[in-house]
């Protein structure tokens, strides 16, 4: 009599245990299956003409600046890096800035690197990438008396461009904080007020920053980002898998710390 309610309960959980057992094995093979690594579509099917061309504008110093030599920069490292990434050849196609999406549309670029940011009204017909850095504005300040937020400007000098972003978000914030601004004609010369001591904080573009900390090394200062200002890139909305190709290529670049590296090298 015994033998029965083992029975019954052994066809009961044979079912489910067949089925736990069969959900792990579809389980673990998913996971192989997906973790393998496999080669990206041929360069043809990403790039029409078997190649990356990068529409740039080499006028903007790091990002891209045009000498006897060649094209150099932040934008053109990082171009050499996705096409490196992807296994195309990249040839780039300078121009001027207000050339640059017009060629993307006549297809004379398959992708614009030029320190662009989002452009709302054509977004109908381009796609954007992920942001590769951030050129927004942040507030610089002594690392000793490091001053973090706008309400700790209290009673205190800050420097800026004059007629700057930064000069308009000052003057609001001057009007719940009382503070002193001081305007000048460059951000570099703000931050000499700061350096000088002139200042107890500056406001001025992440890009003027590290740059004038580049040229003063031993300056111990503080960032605090205050604004979002995103360098993207941009393809035509009709090439999905060239947006989707160079995207990948983006993200893994910022992943492993490329990127990271470059910005470092030029700012």
């Amino acid at each position: 009599m015994a033998a029965r309610p083992f029975r019954l309960i052994y066809t009961i959980l044979l079912p489910a245990l067949t089925l736990w057992v069969w959900l792990l094995v579809i389980a673990t093979f998913s996971l192989r299956w997906f973790s393998i690594e496999r080669p990206g579509p041929p360069v043809r099917e990403i790039f029409p003409y078997g190649e990356m061309r990068v529409g740039v504008d080499a006028s903007y110093a790091p990002f891209a600046v045009a000498t006897a030599e060649g094209l150099f920069g932040l934008d053109i490292d990082l171009a050499q890096a996705i096409a490196a990434r992807l296994g195309a050849p990249v040839r780039f196609v300078n121009m001027g800035f207000d050339g640059l999406y017009d060629s993307l549309k006549t297809d004379q670029v398959d992708v614009l690197i030029s320190a662009l940011v989002t452009d709302y009204s054509r977004t109908n017909e381009v796609l954007y990438t992920l942001p590769y850095y951030n050129a927004g504005l942040v507030l610089v300040s002594r690392a000793n008396q490091p001053l973090t937020r706008y309400h700790d400007l209290r009673d205190q000098q800050l420097a800026l461009e004059f007629g700057s972003e930064a000069d308009q978000i000052a003057r609001r914030w001057q009007r719940r904080t009382p503070m002193t601004i001081l305007p000048y004609e460059l951000p570099s010369y703000a931050l000499d007020s700061l350096r000088l001591q002139q200042a107890q904080a500056a406001l001025v573009d992440s890009t003027s920053a590290r740059l004038y900390r580049r040229e003063h090394p031993t300056w111990n200062v503080l960032f605090t980002p205050m604004t979002d200002s995103l360098y993207l890139l941009a393809t035509r909305r009709d090439r999905g898998q060239t947006w989707e190709a160079i995207n990948r290529a983006l993200a893994e670049l910022l992943d492993d710390g490329t990127i990271e590296a470059l910005i470092a090298k030029w700012l």
